[in-house]
């Protein structure tokens, strides 16, 4: 195989472990997530890393991706540097080739160490200073707006939270799927649609982000409102049409 692959200049000493990814990632057992990609940590010199291996594409993807365009794994350690205080440290990614076509890539980042993922207090209404969290994710999400940031899968399992004393300090993973693009009041408000939130959630998390861009509360509450029903309604047609049952 053939490989193409970058390092951050921050772990250029990671060269060995990144060119022999495949026996690291086999060789572990630690996985963290397995579905279409799978998510292994891997300690290498004493630093935990989270190894994202991505799903090997179909033929045509596999030609697509060799010549006309990036493969996840780059654009993920790409904009992971482009947006680096938003995200986990980025490492490097690799890629593997066979007669000139994309077959295995990976994308590896330094683990953050996460309390817990925003779904957790998204699906429990007793959560511990739930109230406190939503508003500061708010704040998260402002910054990551002004700095012209949308996230294209801004869903709970991709935020990652962490206490700290008083604060809350937030991660986004999953972000191969980004543009950088200046957002006006509807877009930044229809972000927030994908994370299935609970009308009392979404109605706390857009109050305060209608103060923090000086916009009238009932305002952002009716356009948050809007897109999440949208798209709640969006997907439950989905799951009836296939026989799935439907949880609002």
């Amino acid at each position: 195989m053939n490989t193409k692959f970058k390092l951050s200049n921050h772990f250029k000493n990671f060269h060995d472990f990144v060119l022999n990814i495949q026996n690291y990632f086999d060789n572990s057992s630690e996985t963290i997530h397995k579905a279409r990609n799978e998510l292994k940590i891997i300690n290498y010199n004493g630093i935990d890393t989270v190894v994202k291996a991505f799903k090997i594409p179909n033929f045509i993807n596999q030609i697509v991706y060799a010549y006309f365009r990036e493969s996840k794994a780059k654009k993920s350690y790409e904009y992971s540097l482009k947006i680096g205080e938003f995200t986990p440290k980025p490492i490097g990614y690799i890629e593997f080739y066979e007669m000139g076509l994309l077959k295995e890539s990976y994308f590896i980042s330094e683990k953050f160490s996460y309390d817990f993922t925003i779904r957790e207090p998204l699906l429990d209404k007793d959560f511990l200073d739930k109230e406190n969290i939503l508003k500061s994710f708010a704040h998260f999400t402002y910054l990551l707006h002004e700095n012209n940031i949308l996230h294209q899968d801004y869903s709970p399992g991709n935020i990652l939270v962490k206490k700290e004393i008083d604060n809350y300090i937030f991660k986004i993973v999953d972000i191969n799927r980004m543009q950088f693009i200046s957002l006006d009041l509807k877009k930044r408000l229809k972000n927030f649609s994908k994370l299935w939130m609970s009308d009392a959630d979404l109605k706390i998390v857009a109050t305060e982000y209608g103060k923090i861009i000086n916009k009238n509360k009932e305002g952002c509450i009716k356009i948050a409102l809007k897109f999440s029903h949208n798209h709640k309604n969006k997907i439950n047609m989905k799951k009836r049409l296939k026989g799935i049952k439907v949880v609002d």
